[in-house]
């Protein structure tokens, strides 16, 4: 597989090909990826992909291989991304079975061919068979004989290799049987990722869509959101009403977790205020302030200085524009 080729043809499906298409063309490379060990590239790719599309990560897992080799690379990293929540749970051992049997099956120059048609049938019946090399290397966890076997192809069957539970293990430490290489995998999902949001411009319209999109961004879930006594309280405590898109985003989730640039966002029963400015991050670099009839956040940085913004949802959207930039 030349990778540049690879690539440049990626972002083309990606961009003008039809939404099937296209899903199916990220699912591949997102399998291509988890193959040379670098699960983090995959599972960003294929967390962007659901973002800016919102279709269920199922879709990327629609047949019994693509299912099987994700749940042999899961199985083999020791943990299973959010992304993959939507995948049903596989019996592995039953898997690992049935893969074996796939490999096993010799192959006729005339499958597919006729797939869906009252023929199908007869001519899987009548159709002369041969060994399959590729499958038989897979069989024989010969990895190296697998490479070399596809190393022409423009789009090596990945899911059957990561599917292979013999070898999930050697793929998901690195082992890189297409010879990637080490900054490839980012650089391929960075590329994809750009194409995404190309073909998929609009943004997060709502704040509980912002909110959705940027935990969705980082990987992560919503809090609960809070109570109406917790909130009337923390008000009565701090002594006025917070500003309402603030409170909107409480009702949305109580609190953020904190990612690697953003500090954990507090829940209301957390809030303190210093006169008119309420501290709503941990550390404190993230407040509120009020001036008259308006409020205003502040991000707080004595290195490079600090960062005003009109309103909370405008820190919010700052924020999402920095996760997409950076994803």
């Amino acid at each position: 597989m030349q990778r540049d080729d690879y690539l440049e043809t990626a972002v083309r499906d990606v961009l003008t090909a039809d939404e099937a298409a296209a899903d199916r063309r990220i699912g591949h490379a997102a399998l291509l990826l988890a193959t040379a060990g670098a699960s983090g590239a995959a599972d960003r790719l294929v967390t962007q992909w659901h973002a800016v599309t919102g279709r269920p990560t199922s879709v990327l897992a629609d047949d019994a291989v693509r299912a099987r080799a994700w749940a042999m690379l899961f199985e083999a990293r020791g943990d299973r991304p959010q992304w993959a929540d939507a995948l049903v749970p596989l019996d592995l051992d039953a898997e690992e079975q049935a893969h074996q049997a796939l490999l096993a099956r010799r192959v006729s120059d005339l499958d597919g061919l006729f797939d869906g048609s009252p023929v199908a049938g007869v001519v899987s019946a009548i159709a002369p068979e041969r060994p399959d090399p590729v499958r038989d290397a897979l069989a024989a966890a010969d990895l190296d004989a697998w490479a070399t076997l596809v190393e022409n192809h423009p789009n090596p069957d990945v899911a059957t290799l990561a599917a292979t539970r013999p070898l999930a293990a050697r793929l998901a430490a690195g082992a890189d049987p297409l010879g990637l290489g080490a900054e490839w995998p980012d650089q391929c999902a960075g590329a994809l990722i750009a194409a995404l949001r190309e073909r998929h411009p609009t943004g997060p319209g709502s704040l509980p869509e912002l909110v959705a999109a940027i935990l969705r961004l980082r990987g992560q879930r919503a809090l609960a959101p809070v109570s109406q006594a917790d909130l009337a309280a923390t008000e009565h405590r701090l002594g006025f009403r917070l500003p309402d898109d603030y409170r909107e985003f409480l009702a949305i989730t109580d609190g953020l977790p904190a990612d690697v640039v953003f500090p954990r966002l507090l829940p209301a029963r957390e809030l303190r205020a210093n006169g008119t400015v309420v501290i709503v991050s941990d550390p404190a670099t993230v407040l509120l302030t009020h001036t008259g009839d308006s409020w205003r956040a502040v991000e707080v940085d004595l290195t490079y200085g600090s960062t005003a913004h009109d309103s909370f949802r405008a820190l919010l959207e700052h924020h999402h524009r920095l996760l997409e930039a950076s994803a």
